[in-house]
């Protein structure tokens, strides 16, 4: 599953989103668990029992788009492990009737016990269902189609001559499958699927095979029958009844592609189409692994809650995340769709061939779908760079994981909510970013042979952690030449590797799986000290922590495979750093050394002595010795290094004026994101005057690169997206010349009732102008309301959220929760962009707090929908009131209310880190720009 892409950027946000908390274990009730109709339910634990598995389920569904609640029967063949007269799967709020026991001695009735705090049914047989036989239940049921975004839901669309069209989708991932039909709603219960799906002729029906007939029922409905699935797990089940039209290709494979979208929207799916083609060839030769299936769907949800589902054979996504229109998309709703496509679409082999056993392990699909959206593209659209954003990921995950309520990658989970908060950055962004250490340091053709043969091994199985490291450990043994391809023969003869070893470390020194431990069973990552001292450099390793408990950071310990530069030469160095402390001894002295090269590595550095210094001279003076990646780690560390007084602010903020000279996106956009925060915070205070210097002084520092902006639509992919971010900082920081520009080309646009073309990656800065007055403000909304192209729509709305008029911004918050007018999908980032607008912060904290139960039941505890508006609406906060307003009011919540949600914690972790830098480096702040606002000549009028 891809989460929603942000539409925030940095400039509007302080902290990277977050995810949600931990409750506790609850793999064993507290009491007797009773069920609905008094009896004592016959299992007292969430997780099934192990007695039965399902082997095959035949499932006819049958939705009615009118009434807007469907019914079904399903019909499940199960192995019996073990004697038993019980069976427990799960349903929720469905209501069962006429269960049955086909058994070989004939058909009987089965009595049904439901206990809805588990999600579970218990189907009672008069007779023991022996070891080792096949039974089949068959269970009729009903329900009404779920108004959230989960389970089998209802979504609506509006038409341009204003109709409002019904249509029925799922989203199972995690446990929702079970609020569609009866079912062993955990990953490990793995079966085979047939579906009939029962429809009016106006629509048609979907699933994720494809349709081998139809067959006419009374009353005029039709019956679909879908083709038998491989062998997957209950959370892939997919289907959907619409109007949907369809666009289709075939692959050089022979795999059928259809990208499927309302009507109205149809020719905006070519290039998603392409796209799906190329990406699935691309995994099919890369893996070595044939898709499985003789199609892939890719459809375009009007109503999702997530970015998009890797549903096998039938992946579904946010309209904004499949729809490309060439004349009004920009490049970075490009990047956004291409990637969004290609983490899809390795799930495929990545979580559908091969699954976590339990959602603990969720990073080894999730993880590694992230990971591969940057492999694939590489690769395959060499155009879109997208090498440049790759670090981005990276810094989001540190952002969480540096607060002592991050958990490891794998971590015990129990409940539905739990599970939930496991769809996190940490176990998208620093699952990938760790592949991405272990891909460094194996090389790269060592780490495909591995991940080839992990996908051949388990295929059609479930895999926790450790089988990921012996599939990597020892390629070029015989085992795995067996499994591998001619090129991994020549790789492992070439490099005279055995026992995985590479050239830069000895045999003894590779355990894959001790080195990864480390890495996925703690939480948090290190902070590596380098100090030079002539040719001798002394490194320590501790957890980096924010926090003033210094206790917690006690007993980690991590092997760190780390890199390293020196001015002596431009070789990467490498040592594998598996103790508190150790040496290294250079050839030469050296005038700067850089660890971390390209920042490949999940940890930060910081450089003791005169270390910051040396580094703080080679930026200013030659800063292109150094990767962009190289400068963007260090514009990052060096910041982030303040906050727990490892640094002076002043240090970092000597290091910040080189950006005067940055020009490559990475750096950039880290420069704004270490410097916007510190004026947020400001704007939380009553503190104009020094609010008003900083934003001056960051203006200035990128006034050179932001007047070199052309305001049109040329340059490379990475160029045109920091065109749109530093044209839009420019406009909403009121700096002249681009306000009069945008003020301009806003007026111009509308005269022409919207029709003339602007550049696309332009129109966010314009709109942002046009949104501050109330005439502008609603011609956009007018022109957002008709529109069909969904990345316009979705520019348009964010420019209206950053408008300073109060009532607009607290309009569009009560429509989107509405979803008539805005879609509540869009709610959180509507909530979020509200509360970075200096003129919304308030509201959008009294709205989370007055609509919380409404937005519980809409987005689910746990979800990254939730937590990314509890954090999004509350990290910017720095005094101790707001505190205890916040504490007060979640510390209300009760468990069934969210009150144990993980990111409630993060919260309270993060303003508390907000009031202690405010407390420490306020004077700092204010005597440095005193001194320095001269250097870059601060005269800007804001």
């Amino acid at each position: 599953m891809s989460v929603a892409p942000l539409l925030l950027l940095l400039l509007f946000a302080s902290l990277s989103p977050s995810s949600g908390a931990q409750l506790p274990n609850q793999g064993q009730a507290q009491d007797v668990p009773i069920a609905t109709n008094g009896q004592v339910f016959p299992w007292d634990r969430m997780r099934l029992p192990k007695t039965v598995s399902p082997l095959h389920y035949d499932l006819t569904i049958h939705p009615n788009l009118t009434t807007l609640d469907f019914t079904g029967v399903v019909r499940i063949l199960l192995d019996v492990h073990e004697d038993t007269d019980t069976i427990i799967l799960h349903a929720k709020q469905m209501q069962i009737s006429n269960a049955l026991l086909l058994a070989p001695e004939g058909v009987r009735p089965l009595g049904v016990l439901e206990y809805p705090r588990f999600h579970q049914l218990g189907l009672l047989s008069d007779s023991v269902l022996i070891k080792g036989r096949k039974y089949e239940v068959q269970l009729e049921f009903a329900a009404n189609l779920s108004d959230s975004f989960h389970g089998f839901y209802k979504s609506s669309y509006r038409t341009s001559s204003g109709e409002v069209r019904s249509l029925a989708s799922t989203q199972f991932e995690a446990t929702f499958a079970r609020g569609a039909f009866p079912c062993f709603d955990e990953p490990a219960f793995k079966a085979n699927f047939t579906i009939q799906i029962i429809r009016e002729p106006r629509h048609i029906a979907i699933s994720n095979m494809p349709k081998v007939k139809t067959v006419e029922l009374p009353g005029g409905l039709l019956e679909d029958h879908f083709d038998t699935t491989v062998k997957m797990s209950t959370y892939l089940v997919a289907y959907i009844v619409s109007d949907f039209l369809s666009v289709s290709k075939t692959t050089q494979h022979g795999v059928k592609i259809s990208v499927y979208a309302v009507p109205e929207k149809i020719d905006q799916t070519s290039f998603a189409l392409d796209a799906a083609v190329k990406l699935l060839d691309f995994y099919d030769d890369y893996f070595d692994i044939p898709y499985p299936l003789p199609k892939q769907d890719l459809a375009a949800i009007p109503d999702f809650q997530s970015g998009a589902m890797e549903n096998w054979g039938l992946t579904t996504y946010r309209e904004t995340g499949l729809l490309f229109d060439p004349d009004r998309s920009s490049a970075s709703d490009k990047l956004g769709i291409t990637k969004v496509i290609a983490h899809e679409l390795a799930h495929q082999w990545f979580g559908n061939l091969v699954t976590m056993e339990w959602w603990n392990d969720l990073w080894l699909n999730e993880g590694f779908a992230k990971f591969m959206e940057f492999i694939s593209l590489d690769i395959t659209y060499p155009d879109l760079h997208v090498d440049d954003f790759f670090l981005g990921k990276c810094f989001e995950a540190m952002e969480v994981d540096s607060l002592s309520s991050s958990h490891p990658v794998s971590t015990p989970v129990e409940n539905p909510t739990q599970i939930q908060e496991m769809f996190d950055d940490v176990s998208y962004d620093k699952g990938a970013c760790i592949l991405n250490m272990l891909r460094d340091f194996l090389t790269p053709e060592a780490f495909e042979i591995g991940i080839i043969r992990y996908l051949k091994r388990y295929s059609y199985q479930n895999t926790v952690n450790s089988h990921l490291w012996e599939s990597l450990t020892n390629i070029c043994n015989s085992d795995g030449l067996d499994e591998g391809r001619m090129e991994h023969k020549q790789f492992c003869s070439k490099h005279h590797l055995s026992s995985g070893s590479s050239k830069w470390y000895a045999d003894d020194e590779l355990d894959v799986k001790a080195i990864m431990d480390t890495w996925t069973l703690q939480e948090g990552f290190p902070l590596v000290t380098v100090e030079v001292r002539g040719r001798e450099v002394r490194l320590s390793q501790e957890r980096y922590l924010k926090t003033d408990d210094p206790s917690l950071t006690e007993g980690f310990l991590w092997q760190i495979p780390l890199t390293y530069r020196t001015s002596a030469s431009a070789t990467t160095h490498r040592f594998l750093l598996k103790t508190k402390s150790d040496v290294l001894y250079l050839p030469e002295e050296v005038e700067w050394v850089k660890f971390n090269v390209d920042m490949s590595g999940y940890y930060m550095v910081h450089y003791a002595g005169e270390g910051w210094k040396s580094i703080i001279k080679l930026l200013q003076n030659n800063h292109t010795a150094l990767s962009s990646n190289d400068r963007a780690s260090l514009i990052h560390n060096v910041f982030q290094l303040v906050s727990i007084g490892k640094v002076r602010l002043d240090t970092a903020l000597e290091l910040s004026l080189y950006l005067s000279k940055e020009t490559e996106i990475m750096a950039v956009t880290q420069g704004f994101g270490e410097l916007v925060p510190l004026y947020k915070l400001m704007e939380k205070r009553d503190m104009a005057a020094l609010e008003n210097q900083m934003k001056g002084y960051i203006v200035n520092l990128f006034r050179r690169l932001i007047d070199r902006q052309e305001w049109a639509d040329s340059g490379s992919v990475s160029e045109r997206v920091l065109r749109s971010y530093l044209l839009l900082f420019a406009c909403v920081r009121n700096y002249t010349p681009c306000v009069t520009k945008a003020t301009q080309l806003f007026n111009k646009w509308k005269d022409s009732n919207g029709n003339m073309s602007l550049p696309v990656d332009i129109t966010m800065a314009v709109f942002v102008i046009g949104a501050r007055t109330p005439e502008g403000w609603n011609f956009l909304f007018e022109k957002y309301r008709h529109s069909l192209q969904m990345s316009v729509r979705s520019r348009m709305k964010t420019a209206m959220a950053v408008s300073p008029l109060q009532d607009k911004l607290k309009w569009m918050m009560e429509q989107s929760l509405h979803g008539a007018v805005m879609k509540t999908q869009d709610l959180p980032d509507v909530v979020v962009t509200v509360s970075k607008n200096p003129h919304g912060y308030k509201l959008a904290w009294d709205f989370l707090r007055a609509n919380w139960h409404t937005l519980i039941k809409k987005f689910d505890l746990g979800t990254n929908s939730l937590s990314y508006m509890v954090n999004g609406v509350t990290n910017q906060y720095s005094t101790r009131e707001m505190l205890n307003e916040v504490q007060s009011f979640f510390g209300s919540l009760t468990e069934e209310t969210g009150s144990e949600m993980r990111c409630i914690q993060q919260t309270y972790e993060t303003i508390e880190d907000n009031i202690r830098w405010m407390d420490t480096n306020l004077p700092l702040l204010q005597a440095w720009l005193d001194k320095h606002s001269h250097r870059v000549g601060m005269h800007v009028e804001l």
